[in-house]
């Protein structure tokens, strides 16, 4: 089924990967037929440790690593089916929340405003609780490196730095010292207790027009955005298997029924054949009205979830057939309220539990919850 293009809306508060890709027109950038997969995969090298298949997650905002509202996701995790969180390394103004002993951070004091003194200490107690970790990591929308190392930059035709509709410069996926420097980034939160390395932003900027307009890339290899992104998780899932642990990559929701990349980088395929597991976001206030047949998304959760990881899962049975591997399925729910969206619904644990309902009924056990403010409703 075809999905309509994603709301133009703009979301109070961070959120991984709230934006709306700006698609609707715009002409199919790819024009190079994608590599043949290699024949030694990143999933040719397995960490020792067997992957876990029952992760129920949360996200925990730097603000939430402390005080009450991090009591209150201590309370979730004793009391409730939750066992895994999802912490920032590297958050979406591209600083560190811990200390860091990599020369490349150090020399822009990328940690400068650490929130946690001690990642190790921090990560042990909730390692001893079996609490699955995972760390965030805010990749190619990276405002801080982009300024304090800006020929690593997204450049226009004149040599400036490219900034997004909302002023924020993005750093170029093209370029391999980016890569390093976000791989030894996630081996650092490997080393430091944390079982796996979530990839957000992990994608070129959803203004797909004004970036093949106004944007110059180190691409000497003539690579589509579809390759390099392939090419990016597939060199950083090998390191971090390496390291002794798993991948994850955060997608729009769009793409589990999108059949191309949508000229940002994230073609579902592609993707899912490099990381252990994938969370595509499938929000119900992000889809657009008349999204599979629903005039108003944000009012049917458990339908928009159910028919978006519909399609998400004939895709990887597709791969799975092809002998190809294909990332687990963990996705992302809405656990906040749109209310910018009109009509909107107040989304309490009802909500959360159809959506969650819609994933079991799939045969999908996983799932991770969004709220910007770590405020939840469980």
């Amino acid at each position: 089924m075809v999905q309509q293009p994603l709301l133009d809306v703009v979301e109070p508060e961070a959120n991984p990967e709230t934006e709306k890709p700006d698609l609707a027109g715009q002409p199919s950038t790819e024009t190079r037929k994608p590599d043949e997969a290699p024949q030694t995969k990143a999933h040719a090298v397995l960490p020792e440790k067997k992957r876990r298949v029952d992760i129920k997650g949360v996200y925990v905002s730097p603000h939430a690593l402390h005080g009450k509202r991090w009591k209150k996701i201590e309370k979730l995790l004793r009391d409730t089916e939750l066992n895994a969180l999802v912490i920032d390394a590297k958050s979406d103004y591209g600083r560190l929340t811990y200390p860091s002993k990599i020369a490349a951070a150090k020399e822009i004091d990328a940690d400068s405003e650490a929130k946690i003194g001690d990642l190790a200490s921090y990560l042990n107690p909730l390692k001893k609780n079996n609490t699955y970790l995972i760390a965030r990591i805010v990749t190619f929308k990276d405002p801080y490196l982009a300024a304090k190392k800006p020929e690593w930059a997204m450049k226009r035709k004149d040599g400036s730095v490219w900034r997004d509709k909302r002023g924020v410069s993005w750093v170029d996926p093209y370029n391999e010292e980016v890569w390093e420097y976000n791989i030894e980034i996630v081996e650092e939160a490997i080393a430091a207790g944390f079982d796996e390395v979530q990839f957000d932003y992990v994608r070129f900027p959803e203004q797909v027009g004004a970036v093949d307009r106004e944007v110059v890339f180190r691409n000497p290899g003539n690579e589509t955005k579809d390759q390099i992104i392939q090419r990016f998780l597939r060199t950083a899932t090998r390191r971090v298997h390496e390291a002794g642990g798993f991948t994850s990559a955060d997608v729009f929701g769009l793409t589990t029924t999108a059949k191309d990349g949508m000229g940002i980088g994230q073609k579902w395929e592609l993707l899912a054949q490099e990381v252990d597991a994938i969370s595509p976001m499938v929000y119900p206030s992000h889809y657009a009205k008349g999204s599979y047949g629903v005039q108003h998304p944000d009012l049917k959760p458990y339908k928009i979830v159910k028919e978006a990881i519909a399609d998400a899962k004939s895709r990887n049975e597709a791969l799975t057939r092809n002998q190809e591997h294909a990332a687990a399925l963990r996705p992302w729910l809405q656990d906040f309220t749109a209310k910018w969206v009109k009509p909107h619904r107040t989304y309490r644990q009802a909500e959360v539990r159809e959506q969650i309902q819609a994933l079991k009924e799939l045969g999908i056990r996983q799932y991770l919850l969004w709220n910007p403010s770590s405020d939840y409703s469980f």
